[in-house]
């Protein structure tokens, strides 16, 4: 027999409880007098007077006790953020202490896992929902979205760095923990817990779940350590995992501390405080992250990007032929940053050889020429598959010996004259040089210097104001929502902040 749900043409629509106030009531009025006209809640509930959540009372059912009103609960939670308060706890805890989220909810006070549910609710609908307000602020000309600027940074997963267990150390939990989840499902006492098992029966069967999932993790990892080259592969006693969030990518912070952490990327407008795509990645470097960041932003109707502002981490042949598919130029150092030119070398370290780019590329006869003026012809050509599954194909060049033996610069030029010095050239080597010129002009430094307005300003306001240092829940999809709200309410604001300003000057106008 098919629920009431799945019958087609017989579900009702979703009922909701009408809050314990409305603006009659002598303490809804008592609230919004003593309120300043100025408040963050005030903001908020006038930048969510259009938003359309039509998604997120759908998905609700009509069965039951009627639910607390969604867009109530929405007001809060976006107060809530921008406040710095991110946690569905705080949330309880504060719709029953705060006069101001009273006011925004109209009285309403719903319960702890309420709260919980609620941020799994909303997660599915986030990137449909800033898509719609970016959209909206094309449309209305906040911005016109010609020039942006990408970047990452992480952010702790909510998981401890010291539970970071290997394969060895996976497999004895695994087995204690089944034979304690046994002694359970028949009722029989466990005769030792050991320090890192859950106490009671329902946290173990949570807990076995979690480790389940870190045993799949752990074969993933140790999947792509056995596809490296023997010289780069690690001692498979050192790939270890996160119990806790076994999700999380393992990697150093920006305190050069070592924890499972995620990976968040912003593209934030240059001509507004816009953001206009977001990501969560498990990864702890941004590499592979250019390809879809640049999917998110092709999908938003009206924007038509021809700027992007990036770092030296996202500069590579690939991406550059992927931006140029899409009619977009890219700003960025290439393969140097800030440090590159200040930093010392090490000490006994061997001199550098000299560099590709002082070997000349004859176009004609496809051929590079040495320094000596010797050439370096092609000898074959390898494929490199890059972290976003982009195939770049290298074609190698290489000296003939007898002119490295002979040749005064050898020492410097190669490791090793017998062989002869060889070259690599990428098949996008042309986009490359073209990036090299195109950013040593001096208006490509001068619109370069916008990234540090933008998108680091964007990571310092998220992290400093809005407390985004570490992900209050645990699994990619939890840290893809916490992001997704936050940007979400910044989004709004900026939109009808705008509205206000030309409200303001049309009246001066007038």
């Amino acid at each position: 027999m098919l629920s009431r749900k799945l019958r087609i043409g017989k579900r009702a629509a979703p009922r909701f409880a009408a809050p314990p106030w409305d603006r009659e009531h002598p303490r809804w009025q008592e609230l919004d007098q003593a309120l300043p006209e100025n408040h963050v809640a005030r903001e908020v509930v006038a930048a969510l007077e259009d938003f359309d959540a039509t998604e997120l009372q759908a998905c609700y059912s009509a069965s039951g006790s009627p639910a607390t009103d969604p867009v109530l609960m929405l007001r809060i939670v976006l107060i809530e953020l921008r406040r710095g308060r991110f946690r569905p706890s705080h949330w309880y805890q504060d719709t029953q202490e705060n006069e101001a989220l009273k006011w925004a909810g109209f009285g309403i006070c719903p319960g702890r896992t309420a709260w919980y549910a609620f941020h799994d609710r909303m997660g599915p609908f986030l990137e449909l929902w800033n898509r719609r307000v970016v959209e909206q602020s094309l449309a209305e000309q906040v911005t016109s979205g010609s020039r942006a600027s990408l970047d990452g940074s992480t952010v702790e997963a909510n998981a401890s760095r010291h539970r970071l267990v290997n394969q060895a150390t996976l497999t004895r939990r695994q087995e204690e923990l089944h034979a304690a989840c046994v002694s359970d499902e028949r009722g029989e006492p466990v005769a030792a817990v050991p320090a890192w098992m859950a106490r009671t029966p329902q946290t173990r069967g949570h807990q076995k779940r979690r480790y389940e999932q870190a045993q799949e993790r752990l074969e993933q990892l140790q999947a792509v350590n056995q596809r490296q080259d023997p010289c780069r592969r690690r001692d498979p006693k050192k790939i270890v995992v996160s119990v806790s969030d076994p999700q999380a990518a393992l990697g150093r912070d920006k305190f050069h501390v070592f924890r499972p952490l995620y990976n968040t990327q912003l593209v934030c407008d240059v001509g507004s405080p816009l953001i206009l795509a977001y990501e969560v990645f498990a990864q702890p470097n941004d590499g592979g992250t250019l390809k879809p960041m640049l999917a998110k932003l092709a999908s938003i109707k009206g924007l038509e990007l021809k700027d992007l502002l990036i770092d030296a981490g996202y500069v590579t042949a690939s991406n550059l032929a992927l931006a140029e598919q899409g009619g977009i130029t890219l700003y960025g150092p290439w393969q140097e940053n800030d440090y590159s030119s200040a930093r010392p070398p090490k000490p006994g370290s061997k001199p550098k050889l000299l560099a590709k780019d002082q070997f000349t590329w004859n176009a004609e006869r496809q051929i590079y020429i040495c320094p000596e003026g010797h050439p370096l012809s092609w000898i074959g050509q390898d494929k490199r598959v890059q972290a976003d599954g982009e195939v770049n194909i290298m074609h190698s060049y290489r000296c003939e010996a007898r002119h490295c033996c002979a040749c005064p610069l050898s020492a410097r030029c190669t490791t090793n004259p017998k062989r002869g010095r060889s070259v690599k050239r990428s098949e996008h080597e042309t986009l490359v040089e073209s990036h090299r010129a195109r950013m040593a002009m001096d208006e490509a430094k001068a619109l370069y210097k916008f990234r540090k307005q933008t998108v680091e300003l964007g990571f310092a306001d998220v992290k400093q104001h809005r407390a985004l240092r570490r992900f209050p829940r645990r699994g990619l999809n939890h840290a893809r929502t916490h992001l997704g709200l936050t940007v979400l309410v910044h989004n709004l604001l900026v939109r009808h902040q705008a509205f206000a300003h030309q409200a303001v000057a049309l009246n001066a106008a007038a």
